[in-house]
């Protein structure tokens, strides 16, 4: 990289800059990772702001986010590049209405560039305005491991080979980001070529710093309660505890409604913005809500 970050504060001030609060853990292996060109495999719960980090990055550098959405069945011929068929078919049939087409050399024309559609990996690879762009890997746990084996020569190498074209390498490594919220354990070869960090949920008062960056409209005391009410709900056996995302997502519901503090009723009529599933939503009918925000407002009191 050309514009090497300083410090491992510097880093926490763009990513703030940002809206992203970030602790000095996570400040130092983005650090190193921008400073090393080192991949960054980033591992933790659903919703607790490992995508946001690489988007956050993008931005506070100025670059380009490329992202590539992991799926089952996602093969190299999907994340790499494709051939625009249905334009070379309409280049063989505008040759063979002209007459006399050479099929040497239409075949050589028909595998170029022109007709080649670049998928993330390859754009990764590309030259881009304002340096190498953030290449996001998201949820590489959802793939398989043919695919893993795959990302071994584009993350050693940052490299990509096309059989038409031949092998092409980056100018520049790309910045990149790999996550997984760890729905099965990801091949130890592809860890051993990133650096690794488990993102957690937050402690109260990191979750309120990050509620006061992403909505700053809501008012201390209902900011507090809404943490203080999510990281009870994560103490409880719930099939898919809420992320940092939920909270937001959950005080900009409120806001929406002109809310200015929780009751039973108002988590009942909001609980899909933190919960989402039926079971889950089940546990928290009747009289569970209310003696949860009663501890919640017994544990803020003695604070």
């Amino acid at each position: 990289m050309t514009d090497r970050i300083a410090s491992i504060e510097a880093v926490q001030q763009m990513l703030a800059a940002q809206d992203y609060v970030c602790g000095r853990p996570l400040g130092t292996v983005v650090f190193l990772a921008l400073t090393l060109g080192r991949p960054l495999f980033l591992e933790g719960e659903a919703g607790t702001g490992k995508t946001e980090i690489a988007k956050a990055i993008a931005a506070g550098l100025g670059r380009r986010l490329i992202r590539l959405q992991c799926y089952e069945g996602l093969d190299a011929a999907s994340a790499v590049y494709e051939w625009n068929f249905p334009e070379q078919m309409i280049a063989i049939r505008t040759a063979e209405a002209a007459g006399g087409a050479d099929r040497d050399a239409l075949k050589s024309e028909l595998f170029t560039e022109e007709y080649l559609i670049e998928r993330p990996l390859l754009q990764a690879m590309r030259p881009q305005p304002g340096g190498p762009p953030v290449l996001l890997i998201d949820e590489i746990d959802r793939t398989d491991e043919p695919f893993e084996a795959f990302l071994l020569e584009a993350l050693s190498d940052f490299q990509v080979t096309i059989p038409e074209l031949g092998t092409i390498r980056a100018p520049e490594p790309p910045i990149v980001i790999l996550t997984s919220n760890r729905t099965r354990e990801v091949h130890d070869a592809l860890k051993r070529r990133c650096l690794y960090h488990w993102v957690d949920y937050p402690g109260f008062e990191r979750e309120i710093e990050i509620l006061h960056a992403r909505a700053p409209e809501a008012a201390e005391t209902l900011s507090k309660e809404i943490v203080a009410f999510v990281q009870r709900l994560r103490t409880e056996d719930l099939f898919k505890k809420p992320g940092v995302a939920e909270t937001i997502d959950w005080a900009k519901c409120l806001l929406a409604l002109d809310v200015i503090a929780l009751s039973p009723e108002v988590i009942a009529d909001t609980i899909g913005a933190i919960l989402k599933y039926q079971d889950d939503i089940a546990r928290l009918q009747g009289s569970e809500a209310k003696r949860l925000l009663d501890e919640v407002r017994a544990d803020l009191s003695v604070a």
